[in-house]
């Protein structure tokens, strides 16, 4: 009984296979002879559909490849039409609006942009066809739903403060607003301004000060605490690339008032350098501090109160607002009122020829605490834009060719004095304490920390410094 039972089964199976095979061979070669079974085999999904009588795919969706159920009644022709793909071939049995909604439709998929609105999308907002957004030092058009974006390099990058701040090198770094938006070249271009020294300023003969060998030099010094009121602070010299009028002028200041024991206290003016001291200089194009001092010495300088910087330092040209001529002991004396009309004093100030102090530390030291501060030249990598406090020491770069902008790096800045504390990893460290030309809202309001005896980004290498030319006959 059991054995005709499963005989029973088996041929049962069979014939349903058959008949399936038969179906699609008979859709497929001849849809009218398919149309009853396919009708028996759908029934219930051909009742659910009646409502839709008549509409066809536009009502009931196009399917992909072979579905039997993407079916509904074609009335005029008294037959079953298809809105699956298979249904589209040599005989076909669509449904009448197969092809002008079914392919088209494809047209307009999902996996087309043509859902979304023309444009682009930025950080949840739309920008139209054509627009144009900045990220920091690089532009971004919007073309055929596309960001296009230039490949600058940004002077400003948040990994590598980030790199810094969560190192323990004994500094810490800050993004500035001033430098966002820079490429890493304009800031090499622009916040800088020394030209490499040249052959001359380099076999200059390293002097000593005239201090008795046994001299204590302290473990801490800063210059405004020995002489309060005649040391001057920084100034900003934004994109002007004169970092070498800057430093150069504030030094001789120094010297001035220290020289003349309080008597000239005047800050000098940077402007006066950068628009008339002609020869071999660019203005705020970068300028070479050897001509600087060159001019302190034959032509002077007034005060910054007198010819004060002006707004647009960037200008093209900016012609020499001043004139002097000499009296017979070489002495200048201004021919014209200042450029500012509210100040009336026009006194011209001169220095001496400059002079190289010695490379040694302590020689540097001893030179800052008998005479004052000092003009050192040094070369300035990246992360050094991103200093805000503690000592500064070159950590990390992101430049891979290191000779890139090497002639753009060179900076000039004035050491004021020193001191020892503990800094990377709780060690012990020496620093010198430099005035910057960026403005205070940079670094230590305006100062920075830098390690001291070890030629920190050449910090020691070339010092130099000048006498302020001061006679009886300066007397007011």
């Amino acid at each position: 009984m059991w054995t005709r039972y499963q005989i029973f089964i088996l041929c049962y199976l069979t014939t349903e296979v058959c008949m399936e095979k038969r179906s699609f061979s008979q859709r497929q070669v001849n849809p009218e002879a398919n149309l009853t079974r396919t009708h028996s085999i759908l029934e219930g999904t051909r009742l659910k559909r009646t409502v839709f009588e008549g509409h066809f795919c536009s009502h009931f969706g196009c399917c992909k490849d072979r579905d039997d159920g993407c079916v509904t009644h074609f009335d005029e022709a008294h037959a079953l039409c298809y809105c699956d793909k298979f249904c589209d071939r040599e005989n076909s049995d669509c449904c009448p609006d197969y092809k002008s909604f079914c392919q088209k439709e494809q047209e307009w998929s999902p996996h087309t942009q043509s859902w979304f609105p023309e444009g682009c999308l930025r950080d949840g907002q739309h920008y139209e066809e054509g627009a144009t957004i900045k990220e920091n030092c690089n532009s971004c058009t919007c073309s055929g739903q596309q960001w296009k974006c230039s490949q600058h390099e940004c002077l400003v990058h948040p990994e590598l403060i980030e790199y810094v701040n969560k190192g323990d090198y004994g500094w810490t770094a800050h993004n500035y607003s001033q430098f966002w938006g820079m490429t890493l070249e304009e800031g090499f271009k622009h916040r800088l301004g020394t030209l490499p020294p040249s052959s001359m300023l380099l076999s200059m003969n390293e002097m000593t000060a005239p201090l008795p060998a046994a001299t204590d030099v302290p473990e801490f010094f800063v210059a405004s605490y020995k002489w309060p009121g005649w040391i001057h602070g920084p100034l900003d010299q934004k994109n002007c690339a004169a970092s070498w009028a800057f430093s150069t002028a504030s030094v001789a200041a120094d010297r001035i008032a220290i020289q003349s024991n309080g008597l000239y206290t005047a800050n000098l003016s940077p402007q006066n350098l950068i628009s008339c001291c002609a020869k071999n200089r660019h203005g705020c194009n970068s300028g070479s501090i050897d001509r600087a001092w060159w001019y302190l010495r034959k032509r002077g300088l007034v005060s910054h109160a007198c010819y004060p910087l002006f707004k647009d330092q960037n200008a093209d040209h900016h012609a020499c607002a001043m004139a002097s001529r000499a009296d017979g002991r070489g002495k200048r004396h201004a021919t014209k009122p200042c450029p500012n009309s509210i100040e009336k004093s026009n006194r011209i100030y001169q220095c001496s020829p400059p002079y190289r102090v010695s490379s040694n530390e302590t020689e540097i030291m001893k030179e800052i605490m008998q005479n004052g501060p000092v003009q050192a030249i040094m070369q300035v990598q990246e992360d050094f834009f991103y200093y805000k406090t503690g000592i500064y020491r070159h950590v990390a770069s992101r430049n891979e060719e290191p000779g890139k902008y090497r002639k753009l790096r060179t900076h000039a800045v004035k050491l004021t004095g020193w001191g020892t504390l503990r800094g990377a990893q709780g060690q012990k460290e020496k620093f010198w304490i430099a005035a910057n030309s960026w403005g205070k809202s940079w670094g230590e309001n305006g100062y920075f920390r830098i390690l001291r005896g070890v030629n920190e980004s050449d910090i020691e290498k070339l010092i130099i410094a000048a006498w302020g030319q001061v006679t009886s006959s300066d007397e007011p």
